[in-house]
């Protein structure tokens, strides 16, 4: 019988690497408009609703025949991450305003 906690330790240790890579990429942004600024900010705040969101669904039971598994874990962060991404751009919760402010502050020092 295969060991399938190897499989999912190490699908989880990918999207730990792949947002950590993301974090980077989004801190060495530097916007060169107010536009870019909002654009950084509302991907910023999608981002970190995603990473909320995460928890939440991972307690979630999945029921046989047709749940479970790898792809599943899979397919959920990618849902949850859409998530994310679809209250961002509905309005969000604040924090893509507060990072603009703070993008555009630090620039213009």
């Amino acid at each position: 019988m295969a060991d399938t906690s190897s499989l999912s330790s190490s699908g989880t240790d990918a999207l730990t690497q792949a947002s950590a890579a993301r974090t980077r990429n989004l801190a060495m942004l530097r916007a060169k408009t107010p536009a870019e600024a909002k654009e950084s900010a509302q991907e910023f705040e999608s981002f970190f609703l995603g990473q909320m969101l995460q928890p939440m669904f991972s307690s979630i039971e999945t029921a046989a025949p047709f749940g479970g598994g790898h792809a599943e874990e899979m397919w959920r962060s990618m849902m949850v991450d859409e998530y994310g991404k679809m209250i961002a751009r509905n309005g969000g919760v604040g924090i893509a305003d507060a990072v603009m402010r703070v993008m555009l502050a630090n620039q213009e020092a």
